[in-house]
């Protein structure tokens, strides 16, 4: 389905409504993994979700979307390893696979087990669809914010990753990108991401200045990036069982998949598939890769519509 918000998107409306989530580390047979925690306003009824960024992202990516959901919802955002203030994976695998499955403990260990609903944005949707697909008892509804699922060929405006992602000639690049100042490296981000990036909030661009320069004092920021994306492109090549495609027709739980037209980076075409078996797909005219940032109320009564259809079944 389409649907057609006001030009302007809505996150100006929550530029105030929350700063980024308290923080806590939970430890999992991998490491530790940085977690924001939305206590939810109605304890005893709220269910448990997971949602994980993209590449390059972090758990204050769910900010806005987690606080309009706290009347149902008891929400954990993840800092995936290497990325936000978790720390690299112990054994070093960067893989959707076994990253997947340091959710899957970190479910299992800090959320007793409990079926959750899980979001996904850009890689962390990929990441998702892993999880959901082997992990299916701990899942309970599935929500994609522009998947980086495979699609032959690149976009003109998203050719640089497979550039970035050659060795050595990667390396250099994200050597000499490191040397740029936090701001130009934060508008940078912002601007292949967001549909509008004058739209973006004061609060939320300091923010995002302030996690740059913060991450810039760890050692293996470059590292962590360049094998997160290694690791995503080699699901793209993947031709076995275990491709992103086959994993997706394996998942039967309620699905929503969220796309931006105006997205640089994750092809809307992807709004045509039908690979999930119970699945609802929405597409925002005015929003681009991180529509849970750009529109989140728009995603927030979507990811409701998608409860509510399938409980009536």
């Amino acid at each position: 389905m389409s649907h057609d918000p006001r030009p302007r998107t809505t996150v100006d409306l929550l530029a105030s409504l929350a700063s980024p989530w308290p923080r806590e580390n939970a430890g999992v047979p991998n490491g530790t993994l940085s977690l924001r925690h939305a206590a939810p306003l109605e304890p005893d009824t709220a269910e448990p979700a997971l949602m994980v960024h993209g590449l390059g992202g972090n758990a204050a990516n769910w900010t806005d979307l987690m606080s309009l959901l706290r009347d149902r919802l008891d929400s954990y955002a993840v800092d995936l390893p290497g990325f936000g203030w978790s720390p690299p994976p112990r054994d070093g695998d960067y893989g959707l696979a076994r990253t997947a499955d340091s959710l899957a403990d970190l479910v299992a260990e800090r959320l007793d087990g409990r079926a959750v609903h899980l979001f996904g944005n850009s890689m962390g949707g990929a990441i998702a669809v892993q999880l959901a697909a082997r992990h299916p008892d701990l899942v309970r509804t599935l929500t994609l914010v522009s998947p980086a699922l495979p699609k032959i060929g690149v976009r003109r405006t998203n050719i640089h990753l497979p550039v970035i992602a050659a060795p050595g000639l990667g390396t250099t690049l994200m050597k000499r990108y490191l040397t740029l100042d936090a701001a130009t490296r934060a508008q940078a981000t912002i601007d292949v991401c967001f549909a509008d990036p004058t739209s973006v909030p004061v609060q939320r661009m300091n923010e995002a200045i302030e996690e740059v320069r913060r991450r810039d004092a760890l050692p293996y920021v470059a590292d962590a990036f360049l094998q997160a994306l290694r690791a995503l492109l080699a699901t793209y090549l993947d031709r076995s069982a275990e491709r992103p495609w086959r994993l997706a027709e394996r998942i039967t739980c309620p699905t929503l998949l969220v796309y931006g037209r105006a997205d640089k980076l994750v092809d809307p075409i992807h709004a045509h598939t039908r690979a999930f078996p119970d699945m609802r797909v929405l597409v925002l005219p005015h929003a681009g890769h991180v529509s849970q940032i750009e529109q989140p109320m728009l995603v927030a009564d979507a990811w409701r519509d998608l409860l509510r259809v399938g409980s009536t079944r």
